[in-house]
């Protein structure tokens, strides 16, 4: 019997497989590698679907060998902050309350979902003495304010960052997902000496190139001979895609040109409201794919458009680009610089970038894009799949994240 076979390890995340959101992914990853190292792994995690509260799932199985446990009343939907917080507070404090009885726990992982979730490790730790890595996805309450949905001066406001200061102290490891993030995250409190700063991972093994003319989705959707931008993932205000709408209604005089939006999110809406009431000829709308599907939808584009806003490099990380890099599709960039995505994309000919609110400049990238060839774009993916294969593995990424939850950040740098 190993070491760790005589240990549990918990993870609380408002989200996890089977609904379909990437930060649910990542989380079961870990999860399932910390079973394979002996532990005896529970996800605390909610019965409703994240986008969608109608959906409901199991209240306890057991998937890949993880304990999964689903509280009730934990998810309320995205319809407004208020709703969100509350179904955040629920789910806190019925895990944390859990948390306190479970025999033999020495490691917990939380993360930014709900955000409010470090709460039960701070509550917790106290108590139990158990070594917390603290996984910070997005930033709170940065985002919201950067969203100017609430005031830096703001009670709640200050409170939250009063909680967030705990959360990093109380934490063995702290795990950032780029250089922006960790610089935002050591102004709270410095960190260096327990902070990992490394991306999440694409999921591999269900990512990879299929050629357009094996590919089903393409004609299950009619983009035979078509060429595709695609957004695909969650759209939020933090992800806005103004500019490339803007130059997409430009450039309807390119005959086989598709913009495809799959996924969700509040600005998902939006597009869906603009298809219906002004019908696009060049702007189409799928929601998210079952990630069995997603080789198929990934590699159904010809270009990938990934966008982060102006105002939350660091609060923010996108994800999205992992997967459509590894589609071997090149990247349209649309966000400032520097961020983490033109450090990735500049220099290295794997995409093109443009600056939000520039319309001129992305209806020149457009028509650029589409004028070039086949087998150039075909390079330039090439080049993208590479890049994740020099950096940005799921087998070494989610080694390296497991070895700081089981032996501290100090541990694994050693």
């Amino acid at each position: 019997m190993s070491a760790s076979s005589q240990f549990t390890f918990v993870v609380l995340s408002q989200v996890y497989p089977p609904d379909p959101t990437s930060v649910g992914q990542h989380i079961h990853d870990v999860a399932v590698e910390m079973a394979h190292r002996g532990y005896r792994t529970i996800v605390y995690t909610s019965n409703r679907g994240y986008e969608d509260p109608a959906m409901r799932f199991a209240r306890r199985e057991t998937i890949d060998g993880v304990e999964v446990r689903r509280l009730p009343l934990s998810g309320f939907g995205k319809s407004s902050i208020p709703i969100r917080v509350l179904g955040g507070l629920s789910f806190t404090l019925q895990a944390a309350l859990r948390c306190l009885f479970i025999p033999r726990m020495k490691l917990m992982l939380v993360s930014t979902s709900p955000p409010m979730c470090g709460l039960a490790a701070v509550l917790v730790g106290l108590v139990r003495r158990v070594h917390v890595t603290f996984w910070a996805m997005d930033l709170n309450p940065d985002q919201m304010v950067a969203m100017g949905k609430a005031s830096p001066r703001s009670l709640f406001v200050r409170a939250f960052d009063w909680l967030n200061r705990r959360i990093l102290a109380c934490s063995r490891a702290v795990v950032a997902l780029d250089r922006f993030m960790a610089e935002r995250i050591n102004r709270k409190r410095n960190v260096d000496d327990k902070m990992l700063v490394m991306p999440p991972w694409p999921h591999e093994d269900h990512v990879e190139p299929v050629a357009h003319e094996d590919n089903p989705f393409r004609k299950e959707h009619g983009l035979d001979g078509k060429t595709v931008i695609m957004y695909s993932g969650n759209l939020s205000p933090a992800s806005p895609v103004t500019t490339i709408l803007e130059a997409a209604r430009r450039v309807e005089d390119l005959p086989n040109l598709v913009f495809l939006f799959v996924g969700g999110g509040l600005v998902k809406k939006d597009i869906d409201a603009l298809i219906a009431r002004e019908n696009p000829l060049n702007i189409r709308s799928l929601p998210y794919q079952p990630i069995e599907r997603l080789r198929y939808s990934l590699s159904a584009a010809d270009v990938h458009l990934v966008s982060v806003g102006d105002d939350v490099v660091g609060i923010c990380h996108p994800c999205k680009i992992y997967g459509s890099l590894a589609a071997s599709r090149p990247i349209l960039a649309l966000g400032p610089k520097p961020s983490h995505i033109t450090d990735i994309v500049d220099g290295q000919d794997v995409g093109w970038t443009v600056a939000h609110g520039d319309v001129d400049a992305a209806e020149r990238l457009i028509r650029e894009i589409y004028a070039t060839p086949p087998a150039k774009r075909m390079e330039m993916g090439a080049r993208a799949r590479q890049i994740v294969d020099r950096q940005f593995t799921m087998k070494a990424l989610c080694g390296r994240f497991c070895d700081a939850v089981e032996h501290g950040v100090a541990a694994t740098a050693t």
